[in-house]
């Protein structure tokens, strides 16, 4: 008896009437993707060029595009494995929508510093940038090309022919680069070197490159504690009936010199400063264009250059101040203070845990505080600083929301908008020019208000402090000029608006401080940058250190010797 014979079973890839792929041709075709669609802020900048508009210019840019694939492809190709390919691409995906998002509608380019923003971005400000935008980004750019790639069936292979076809690639893709790169390089140097934002828009590859930048940098700092700086620092002594020094330093948050009325804004931002006799510095620049770089710059002694030259991180200023046995205190309402204040008193400016809640009504919700709660229970926080530390002074630092970007409408209360109508998005390209100026100006005077409430409290402490007051802001901002916006632009690179800074002064208006305050007002214009907040500051708090230099002190012309 003669047995059936069984068919032969298809391939299971035949079932589904679907062709399979090789995971290499999955890479090409994700590079073309990333190279053309995903990267249309960097050719919309170019086109955008005056040395584009002729015929080529589109050669050039058509040109330069194919290097961005083969650019894309040799990053990819070595990683063209069954089991690889899906994932790796769909990193690449998810990454090149967000940056493009991120690009083409606020201006910022993928350097190491923004790297470093978005890694230490918190909760409350990622749900300030969730927009209707930023999902139909994501869902074109990522969820089309993922929702095929994930139905893409892919060819089984064997290791070595599949290696040398991975290897075949990459060459191909670095000849190309190098005979394109040769066949235009008088335009490509010259675009570079004219346009060098352009070099941080390739995307996601900058992404990425920037991210290895500061994993390289990160890893390439000895591990352990700062470096000690101020060994010798202490509190100088007072004459006879001489009060310690009370010094509230305020750091704000994106805030433009430019838009300040103290400094010849035509707008009425500061009415509340204006009445307290305080001077504003016109010509202050910023240590950097974002938080995490000013922060942490703007405390330390090295200066700009010499932090961002840093081979060791060092103690900073706040630890200069506690080593000469002053109390410390650093209140936030903000993501944090980079690392600043861990080794010094600090709170938030809203702590459930200790009863805060009632003490703030109204001014919190869902996580997030106004400014002016900064200043309430400011007197029990003082008294349960240590007294023997009191005796000898007291630095207070409080680090404000301020005008914090994009969803500016919330930095600001209510009953305080004196500018309307104001933009009420975080899509800042829908919004018309004078609203988004009326909400970034609210928010500007909501700060003005909570500096006049903070200086009527120093005021009432002059029975047992010394006090003075101290505002500076981290970094400004851009509000659509040469359609940028917000801030984080490479330093070399960013506009003014983003590097000048307010910085204002109040101290008690009559006795040696009403002198020393009407001779700084005749020097409000002197060039003053975040280098010189290490040293104005010891000098406030009366503190000598070796690291202090009185040359960068910006009070000393004026401080009654």
């Amino acid at each position: 008896m003669r047995r059936p014979i069984s068919p032969v079973s298809p391939p299971a890839h035949a079932h589904s009437g679907r062709s399979a792929w090789n995971p290499l041709t999955l890479a090409l075709l994700a590079a073309l993707w990333l190279a053309t669609l995903a990267n249309w802020p960097l050719w919309r900048a170019m086109a955008q060029l005056p040395e584009m508009a002729s015929l080529r210019g589109a050669v050039f840019i058509a040109g330069f595009a194919a290097i961005v694939a083969a650019l894309t492809l040799a990053a990819t190709a070595l990683l063209a494995w069954r089991w690889t390919i899906k994932p790796v691409l769909a990193l690449l995906l998810v990454s090149a929508a967000l940056g493009a998002h991120f690009m083409g509608n606020y201006g910022v380019v993928i350097d190491p510093t923004m790297m470093v923003n978005v890694l230490q971005t918190d909760p409350s400000e990622t749900r300030d940038l969730l927009n209707l935008r930023l999902f139909a980004s994501v869902a074109l750019l990522a969820g089309l090309p993922l929702w095929w790639l994930w139905r893409a069936q892919l060819r089984p292979t064997r290791f070595l022919p599949q290696l040398g076809r991975n290897l075949v690639a990459v060459v191909a893709a670095v000849a190309l680069i190098a005979l394109l790169a040769f066949a235009l390089f008088a335009d490509l140097s010259a675009t570079m070197r004219n346009h060098k934002s352009l070099r941080y828009m390739i995307n996601p590859l900058t992404s990425f490159f920037a991210l290895s930048v500061v994993a390289a940098e990160a890893g390439a700092k000895p591990a352990g504690p700062p470096l000690a700086i101020g060994q010798d620092a202490a509190a100088q002594a007072r004459h006879a009936g001489e009060k310690p020094p009370m010094v509230l330093l305020v750091v704000g948050e994106t805030a433009r010199a430019d838009h300040f009325s103290l400094n010849g804004y035509t707008r009425p931002t500061n009415p509340e400063l204006a009445q307290r006799g305080v001077v504003s510095f016109r010509e202050v620049s910023s240590c950097g264009t974002s938080t995490a770089t000013s922060l942490p710059c703007m405390f330390s002694h090295l200066g700009r250059s010499g932090f961002e030259s840093r081979s060791q991180e060092h103690e900073n200023l706040l630890d200069v101040l506690q080593r000469a046995g002053l109390a410390v205190l650093w209140l936030d309402n903000q993501a944090g203070c980079k690392s600043v204040c861990e080794r010094v008193a600090h709170a938030m400016a809203i702590d459930r845990s200790a009863g805060d809640v009632g003490l703030l009504a109204g001014l919190c919700a869902d996580g997030e505080c106004f400014d002016e709660a900064l200043l309430r229970g400011l007197d029990a926080r003082i008294a349960a600083l240590p007294e023997a530390r009191r005796a000898k002074g007291v630095v207070l630092v409080l680090h404000q929301m301020g005008s914090h970007g994009p969803a500016y409408y919330k930095r600001s209360p209510p009953n305080r908008k004196p500018f309307v109508p104001e933009c009420t998005t975080n899509v800042l390209q829908q919004c018309d020019r004078d609203a988004l100026v009326n909400a970034y100006d609210n928010s500007i005077a909501y700060t003005d208000h909570v500096l006049a409430q903070a200086i009527d409290w120093l005021a009432r402490q002059r029975t047992a402090y010394a006090p003075s007051l101290l505002y500076v802001s981290d970094h400004g901002e851009s509000l659509g000029e040469n359609n940028l916006f917000l801030h984080g632009l490479p330093f070399a690179l960013a506009p003014r608006e983003q590097t000048r800074v307010p910085m204002v002064l109040w101290l008690p208006p009559d006795g040696e401080s009403g002198r020393e305050l009407a001779c700084l007002r005749g020097r409000r214009d002197m060039p003053l940058t975040h280098d010189n907040l290490f040293h104005t500051l010891l000098g406030l708090a009366a503190v000598t250190a070796t690291e202090y230099k009185p040359t960068l002190d910006a009070l000393v012309p004026c401080r009654p010797q």
